[in-house]
């Protein structure tokens, strides 16, 4: 048992415990232990232009490289669905594990991906290069949405990777739930992994801290739905992309 999952079930029972919420647990470990679970790489579209770049991507199945059952068809709606995010990930070298990274490429069509495949008439560049030249609006498909981060390492990064989770997801317009709700923190610091699970059981402060923030972004989300948190402020985007 990783101690991510672990983790990750402290926050879950947490949220659980609420009779608001309902909890949709995505573990993207399975694309490592599950026959034929694959979430395939981003093909960059957005590069070209992006109106190229679809909302939901569609760029896959491609049946004559046989890529297919691609699992992100079935993730782009739970995205939709969540009212708040919360992520736990440990760190792998310094950054978001792999399985983690693909699943972040692939939501680039949600930061200003194109909703109408038919005004491109599916992956026509030219057609995409004029309509982004003409004045692309970049519709942020998951703004609104509260997040709360948790980030573990052993060594090092801990504290990069939270901030550029935090940045990714800000960038896609969804609102962080407090300062307290991003954490990144070492179990076990240098120590031997064969160790590492008795260090995160002598580390109860963490565990609550994680707990904390799922509470937090639970008291966020409500804050929002009673319309006591502003996440709207009507401006017009000096730069936009």
């Amino acid at each position: 048992m990783s101690k991510t999952f672990r983790i990750t079930q402290v926050a879950r029972e947490a949220i659980e415990k609420s009779k608001k919420f309902d909890v949709d647990l995505l573990d993207l470990s399975n694309l490592t232990a599950e026959y034929g679970r694959v979430i395939y790489p981003c093909k960059a579209c957005v590069s070209t232009a992006m109106p190229l770049c679809h909302w939901p991507c569609s760029c896959y199945p491609n049946h004559a490289m046989g890529q297919v059952n691609d699992w992100m068809h079935e993730l782009y709606p739970r995205w939709v669905e969540a009212h708040g995010v919360m992520i736990v990930a440990p760190v792998h070298w310094y950054q978001a594990p792999s399985v983690l990274k693909l699943m972040m490429d692939r939501l680039v069509c949600a930061d200003g991906g194109n909703p109408d495949p038919t005004t491109t008439h599916g992956k026509n560049p030219e057609e995409a290069k004029a309509l982004e030249l003409k004045g692309w609006h970049y519709p942020r498909h998951l703004a609104g949405r509260l997040f709360s981060i948790v980030v573990h390492g052993d060594a090092e990064g801990a504290g990069g990777l939270r901030q550029s989770l935090h940045d990714w997801l800000s960038d896609m317009r969804l609102i962080p739930a407090d300062g307290a709700a991003m954490l990144d923190s070492y179990v076990g610091y240098y120590e031997p992994y064969a160790t590492s699970h008795d260090f995160l059981d002598r580390d109860p402060a963490f565990l609550e801290e994680t707990r904390n923030a799922a509470q937090i972004l639970m008291k966020a989300i409500d804050e929002v739905r009673a319309g006591r948190r502003c996440i709207d402020f009507g401006v017009t985007e000096s730069r936009p992309k």
